[in-house]
């Protein structure tokens, strides 16, 4: 198969030619109130093993504007780990299995509305079915019906998140009609939420799936959520879900359409497995080259082009002294594109991923980190491995697209996304089975 190579994106190039230039450890600004930029793989598995030592909370406080102040992503110390473990049950390998059913039926109800000889953004269609899917499986039709009104809630919120936290600090500081649309947003989808939640005390449903798991559940110490980070945690797990899955399905698609052969290889093996017929989780395994193009998209482009952490002591990496107070930086993408870990990095290799080749290795925790490591793992990774192994089988099989002339480029550290958009046209469809 032709060799293909992914679109650069210019600040993790700057990291990545900073890092073969200066190594692993670059300081910029003054004192403790600088950064830190620890980068490859080694400073990962660092990074990784120290949690102790960083502070969630005053890394990604800016983050809280969406997901809420209890929510994990901004959570330290004992508070995560108590939320994490009567959260994590829920989104267990086994238990996002009982869910590829939802997830194939939401991307068939958006192909259903496509019409061949058309054009249309296909990220943001995906965004419409992610959304949609991840609010449904889980927490079932309560949530899946006000999916449409989510999305035009939270995107006012978003847009604070993609920029500097200095700005989104001054919208706050000067209470600017922006910064007030975005608190209006934050204030209905929380009725919203908070009316889900008591109605489903009250009258729970079959389909509540992890709505009832966060109300009753109890984690270490009997740990038991409080109302507000039950609704915390179900905006956190459907924004994070479809912000980043999203952006991820469109790369994937991008890239199918982009290296020669690959939709076609993708569509025999898809053909040979399923038949034409939506998948179950038992087919996954077997769709060895598609988890390939789901793998190979998360390295090359993950969607946390870079993380930070908060640094609360002072630590000692490589020689060298990183003090209380700095931000620390490190980057999946520059991890992903060295070529001591990654033969070809740049190159887009499925094959790379199958486990039966006699070149297959398989990488280390802190070798591969689109979903980051550790403590701090993020918890929905299953869930956005499989929903999108389900959505591109499901895309694959029904349609045959073409992709127009346009530029695109990545854009967004934290969600890395093709902007403007993605333009398909749709040159055959075919009706789901």
């Amino acid at each position: 198969m032709t060799a293909y190579r992914t679109l650069p994106y210019r600040p993790g190039e700057a990291l990545l030619a900073t890092y073969r230039r200066r190594g692993p450890v670059v300081n910029a600004g003054v004192g403790r109130h600088g950064y830190t930029y620890l980068l490859g793989a080694e400073a990962n598995k660092f990074v990784f093993a120290n949690a102790d030592a960083f502070s969630w909370r005053e890394t990604f406080e800016n983050l809280a504007i969406v997901d809420g102040p209890t929510a994990l992503i901004v959570s330290d110390g004992d508070d995560h780990r108590r939320r994490r473990s009567v959260v994590a049950p829920g989104l267990r390998h086994r238990q996002i299995q009982e869910y590829v059913h939802i997830m194939a039926s939401n991307i068939d109800r958006v192909i259903d509305g496509w019409q061949p000889g058309r054009r249309l953004d296909l990220y943001q269609q995906f965004r419409s079915a992610v959304r949609r899917s991840t609010a449904e499986s889980l927490f079932g039709q309560r949530l899946a019906v006000h999916s449409d009104f989510l999305g035009e809630q939270l995107q006012p919120l978003l847009d604070l998140t993609h920029q500097l936290p200095q700005w989104a600090q001054l919208h706050r500081r000067l209470n600017s009609a922006r910064w007030r649309r975005a608190m209006a947003a934050r204030q209905r989808i929380n009725d919203l939420i908070d009316t889900q939640i008591a109605d489903a005390k009250k009258q729970p449903r079959p389909d509540d799936h992890l709505m009832t798991m966060l109300i009753n559940g109890r984690g270490e110490e009997n740990y038991a959520l409080s109302d507000d980070e039950i609704r915390d945690a179900i905006i956190s797990l459907i924004t994070a879900g479809y912000e980043t899955t999203s952006g991820a399905l469109a790369w994937a698609a991008y890239t199918l359409l982009t290296l020669p052969g690959a939709w076609e290889t993708a569509a025999d093996e898809i053909d040979r497995v399923l038949g034409g017929r939506a998948p179950t989780a038992r087919d996954l395994a077997g769709l060895s080259y598609l988890n390939g193009v789901v793998q190979e998209t998360l390295r090359l482009y993950s969607p946390g082009v870079i993380s930070a952490r908060r640094v609360m002591r002072d630590l000692s990496f490589d020689g060298q002294r990183i003090r209380a107070g700095r931000m620390l930086i490190f980057s999946a993408y520059v991890t992903h594109r060295l070529d001591e870990i990654w033969p070809d990095a740049t190159e887009f290799r499925p094959e790379r991923w199958d486990a039966a080749r006699p070149d297959y290795r398989k990488p280390a925790p802190h070798e591969f980190i689109p979903f980051s490591g550790g403590l701090h793992r993020c918890i929905g990774a299953a869930m956005a491995t499989t929903e999108m192994t389900v959505m591109l089988a499901r895309l694959i099989a029904r349609t045959k697209l073409e992709l127009p002339a346009q530029r695109i480029r990545p854009a967004n550290l934290a969600s890395l996304s093709p902007k403007p958009g993605l333009t398909v046209e749709i040159k055959e469809l075919l009706p789901a089975q």
